[in-house]
């Protein structure tokens, strides 16, 4: 896979799950570089993080309110 599918893999990830375009845009071109976490300043080490924070976040909240969701409509 390319450096540029993957990039746009995690834009889109990211985005799904609530993270600003711009800093996602931002976030995916660094995970997608495969540069090591000593490599990266840290202000870019921070944009990371901030995403995959929010992605974690927003992603375990949308599992969650689905779960609730199913099971409603189970009963």
């Amino acid at each position: 896979m390319s450096g540029q599918e993957k990039e746009k893999i995690f834009h889109t990830e990211l985005v799904k799950y609530g993270v600003k375009y711009e800093k996602a845009q931002k976030a995916a071109q660094l995970l997608a570089s495969g540069k090591p976490d000593e490599l990266l300043t840290q202000q870019e080490r921070q944009i990371v993080l901030e995403a995959c924070y929010e992605w974690s976040k927003q992603r375990k909240r949308y599992k969650h309110l689905k779960s609730l969701l199913d099971s409603e409509r189970l009963n």
